[in-house]
């Protein structure tokens, strides 16, 4: 059960990963929990924190010996953090509850 959630957690990082790693190379302030509107060199790093995260839960989680149940957990977590995002920055107003 655990490698589950591994595999889950791992997708959520490494595809939450790319839109501030885009927005960073393309030198786009983007919103981080840093702040609203973190710097490009800000996004950059937050996003090699999640690749570390995510490569980390990734490696834990033993994806050599992934059995489908693994695969669709890991599907599942970066889908859920595509499809929350979309929705979040969909709304002018997005904040992070902090900000």
């Amino acid at each position: 059960m655990k490698f589950l959630l591994y595999a889950f957690f791992s997708g959520m990082f490494l595809f939450n990963a790319f839109p501030h790693l885009v927005q960073g190379i393309c030198g786009i302030s983007h919103m981080t929990p840093f702040g609203i509107s973190s710097s490009p060199a800000v996004n950059v790093i937050w996003a090699w924190c999640n690749l570390l995260a995510g490569g980390l839960l990734l490696k834990l989680s033993a994806p050599d010996k992934w059995p489908p149940r693994s695969w669709a957990a890991f599907c599942l977590g970066g889908f859920i953090i595509s499809l929350f995002l979309a929705i979040f920055w969909s709304n002018p107003d997005a904040r992070l509850p902090w900000q």
